[in-house]
């Protein structure tokens, strides 16, 4: 059984995005070796199938923007004011650089 949810993870792995823009921060790359230390021997590694499930289908619905299609959002705003845009300059990793040489 550990096989079958290996290649779902695997699976998942290959849909997930990776953002250049995040290096070291970057929810993907995690995500990428969490799967690398839990299968340590691929799809012959021992889980435990209950817990390995439970992070998959956490996963897949993030992947999926599940919840966000579940809850539309009615205004195109956040508790700061900024945008979209504005928050991912801000969590850039160029933006930390730039804070740090202050």
């Amino acid at each position: 059984m550990a096989a079958t949810r290996y290649r779902k993870f695997l699976q998942l792995i290959e849909q997930w995005p990776l953002d250049s823009s995040k290096k070291g921060r970057d929810l993907g790359m995690h995500i990428r070796e969490m799967v690398a230390i839990g299968f340590k021997q691929g799809p012959a590694t021992q889980i435990n199938e209950r817990k390995c499930d439970e992070m998959y289908e956490a996963l897949q619905k993030m992947n999926t923007d599940y919840y966000r299609n579940k809850y539309p959002r009615l205004y195109q705003s956040s508790a700061t004011g900024a945008t979209l845009e504005e928050c991912k300059i801000v969590t850039s990793k160029d933006s930390k650089e730039i804070k740090n040489l202050k």
